[in-house]
Order: structure tokens, then C-alpha cells, then sequence
């Protein structure tokens, strides 16, 4: 069966529902406002890596002009596919534009347990088979100040100029030299209506003895940990020290050993709401989309929590080890151009970073031009305090990414 375009009319009903009182506590209020978007992206990102910069980095022999090959490693349910062919459209497309034989995989299910997996080969300047790879903010930061990326030549990609003018100048990656926002979102809450006897308004509403055992939870603790602590009153986005911190890994704790959780998972939550193992948890907005649109089950909901929910952007690097660097450029400035981002906007249904994208959305999917999901509003943001995880420091990083793995049971 061929999945579904998310702008088709049972997918854009939760676009709707995002647009009435039905959504969330509060009626969306007013249009377009991504440049507060991009300053609240651009507020939470990491602090400035150590100084070295680009010119302490050796780089490998490029080989582009003569091996016309690029391979992305990104996540799951991130990019327009079509599943009668099998194959990516704007991904097609980039190669009949260009020659370069682009390829494409879902390797990355969870920022830790990807960049463990190939990070002994990137510090031994070894080919992890990638020439692109998509990496949030806060691992983004470390792969920078690691010296695992390769430095851009921005002035060699056109497009990435219609950047949204906040985003520009991040402090993990000051002038972008290393990376280039791919797409942002929300974590919130995503249930199937049918199957819970009460609309779900909170996290609360998830610790109920119907959903017992049947909940999923994301294992970036920066969301999951982020919605708990917004819960418990703290502002995420400000000065929280371990304390705060530690209660909320308590609470997560404390509801998988008493059973509610079924699982704390990677991208690869959405198999067990799929397969009805998990009908309800804490999710990544767009992933809805693709829910609703695979399983043709239009009752599969989105909600920002009552107390609030958390906003997140991923970036788009060239590893330490890649030989085609030039031939990475070229196609992460295709996605910069505003018809090309708003095609694949309109599929993953993700915070889209690209000026101009909206008037081309506008002429594929008028109402899909007006998500919140994907072109947000600065009233949207601010009545449903959608916040951004304060930057960490190395230390903290570290000491609160192995208290969580104790809940998780790495």
C-alpha cells in the first residue's frame, strides 16, 4: 500500500485540530513568526566550542570531481519518500540535476548510541562509509569542538543564504562553519484517541491504569526528561542545576519500574505504536504525520502538554573522513532552496529553516502553509511555553547523560 502524502485530507485533520481550542489548552493565535523560532533554536544551542577552528583541521584528499558519490546517514521518517518506487523524490531529483550518485539511509535511531558506533573510526580519520550525517544541536556541539567535521565552504553554497537570519550565527558553530540546520521540532505527547476513554492534556493523563505498560518514551533525555521537568515547574531554559534534574530521572524511573512505560526507545518508538504494543508516549511531532499517513489510522493525536513542551533542531555535518566533501556541499545546498525544502517540509512535517519555503508551500498546500508544525507562530510558542534545553557543559553532559543511562539500563 503506498503511504500517503501528509498533506492529504485525513493527515491535514491534525493540522486542523492544531489550528481550533481542541489542539491544546489554547486557541493558536496569529500566523507566521519563524524568526522567533530561530532565536528560541538559536537561544538553547550549546556553548561556543574550544578555539582551533577550521585551519587546525587536516582534511582528507578530496575525490568529488572524479567519484560522483554522496552518502547521508540521517534519521528515521525524515525525508519525502514515495512508496510505490521506493526511492526519495527530491533525492532523485538532486541526481538527475547533477550526475552525483546520492545515497540514502536511516542509520540514526538515537544522537548517543549512532555517534558511539562510529566515533572510533572518525578519531582514526577512518571512512565510516558517510559523507553527510544528521546530528542535533547539543551532539552537534561535541562532534565541533572534537574536530570530528569537516569545515564548510559556505561560499560555495548559494542557497544556504536563505537561511532564517537567527540561525545563522549559532554559538555551537559561530558563522557556520561546520554545519547547517537541517530541520527543528517539538516533543510533546502523541496518543491514539481511540483508544484511551479521556482526552490526553497531560503527562499525568499518561500514568492511568488503561495505558499501563503500553507508553513509549524517547531516550534524548533532553526531551523526555525536558517535558518532566517543564511538568515539576522548572524552566528548562534557564539555570536548573542536577537537582531538578535528578528528580525528573526519578519520575521516569519510578514509572518504568511500576510498569507504565513499556519502553524508553530511539526513533524507533514508532514500530511499537505501529504494531499497537504502545498506543500512547512521548513523541517527536512529525512523526504523527508519518503515523497517521502509514497506518491510514487518523485518529493518532499530537499534544503540546499542558505545561509545556520542548523545541530541538538538527544539522546537517560532513564527517572527519569523508573524501566527498564538495559533492556533500552541493547536495545540502539543494535542500536550501526554498521549492526543494518546502517539498520536503510538506512529507516530514518538521520546522522548516528556509526563508522563502513558506510561498512555495503556499502553492503546493495553502492550509499546510499555515502549520504550526511547520512554519510556528511566536504566539504559538509562547501559550503553549514551548522552550528550548539549556545548553550543558562537557561536565554536565557527562554527568547527567550517565545518570539517565541508569534509567534507560545502558
Amino acid at each position: 500500500m503506498a503511504r500517503r502524502h501528509p498533506a492529504d485530507p485525513e493527515v491535514r485533520g491534525l493540522i486542523r485540530a492544531a489550528q481550533s481550542a481542541d489542539f491544546s489548552r489554547r486557541a493558536l493565535l496569529g500566523t507566521v513568526g519563524m524568526g522567533s523560532v530561530a532565536a528560541a533554536l538559536a537561544a538553547c544551542a550549546p556553548p561556543k566550542p574550544p578555539a582551533g577552528g577550521a585551519a587546525a583541521i587536516k582534511l582528507p584528499t578530496d575525490v568529488s570531481a572524479t567519484d560522483k558519490v554522496v552518502r547521508w546517514a540521517n534519521w528515521t521518517a525524515y525525508l519525502d519518500y514515495d512508496e510505490e518506487t521506493k526511492k526519495y523524490p527530491t533525492l532523485e531529483a538532486f541526481i538527475k540535476k547533477t550526475g552525483i550518485r546520492a545515497t540514502y539511509s536511516e542509520d540514526i535511531d538515537d544522537n548517543d548510541s549512532y555517534f558511539n558506533k562510529i566515533a572510533p573510526q572518525l578519531r582514526a580519520k577512518q571512512d565510516i562509509g558517510k559523507d553527510i550525517f544528521t546530528f542535533t544541536d547539543w551532539m552537534a556541539n561535541r562532534i565541533i569542538r572534537d574536530q570530528l567535521a569537516q569545515p564548510l565552504d559556505i561560499i560555495r553554497m548559494p542557497n544556504v543564504s536563505n537561511m532564517l537570519e537567527p540561525l545563522k550565527d549559532v554559538s555551537f558553530d559561530p558563522g557556520r562553519q561546520y554545519s547547517i540546520t537541517w530541520q527543528s521540532g517539538f516533543a510533546g505527547i502523541g496518543y491514539d484517541k481511540t483508544k484511551v476513554t479521556k482526552e490526553i492534556k497531560s503527562l499525568d493523563d499518561l500514568w492511568t491504569p488503561e495505558l499501563k505498560g503500553r507508553v513509549v518514551v524517547l531516550s534524548e533525555f533532553r526531551d523526555t526528561l525536558g517535558l518532566i521537568m517543564q511538568q515539576q515547574g522548572v524552566d528548562i531554559s534557564k539555570g536548573f542545576g542536577k537537582t531538578q534534574f535528578e528528580n525528573a530521572a526519578a519520575e521516569i524511573d519510578k514509572r518504568v519500574k511500576d510498569g507504565y512505560i513499556r519502553r524508553i526507545k530511539g526513533n524507533s518508538y514508532l514500530e511499537d505504536l505501529k504494531s499497537g504494543n504502545a498506543v500512547a508516549g512521548i513523541v517527536w511531532s512529525g512523526d504523527l504525520f508519518v503515523l497517521r499517513a502509514e497506518t491510514e489510522n487518523d485518529n493518532w493525536q499530537f499534544v503540546i502538554p499542558e505545561s509545556g513542551g520542548t523545541l530541538w533542531s538538527d544539522n546537517l555535518m560532513v564527517p572527519i573522513s569523508s573524501s566527498h566533501r564538495k559533492n556533500a556541499m552541493r547536495l545540502m545546498d539543494y535542500y536550501y532552496d526554498p521549492k526543494v525544502a518546502a517539498e520536503v517540509a510538506a512529507w516530514v512535517n518538521y520546522v522548516c529553516p528556509v526563508t522563502g519555503a513558506q510561498a512555495e508551500m503556499e502553492k503546493i498546500d495553502p492550509e499546510l502553509a499555515k502549520s504550526p508544525f511547520i512554519f510556528p507562530s511566536e504566539a504559538y510558542l509562547k501559550d503553549n511555553n514551548i522552550q528550548g534545553f539549556r545548553a550543558l557543559s562537557a561536565e554536565e553532559d557527562a554527568d547527567y547523560s550517565a545518570a539517565w543511562a541508569k534509567v534507560v539500563g545502558n
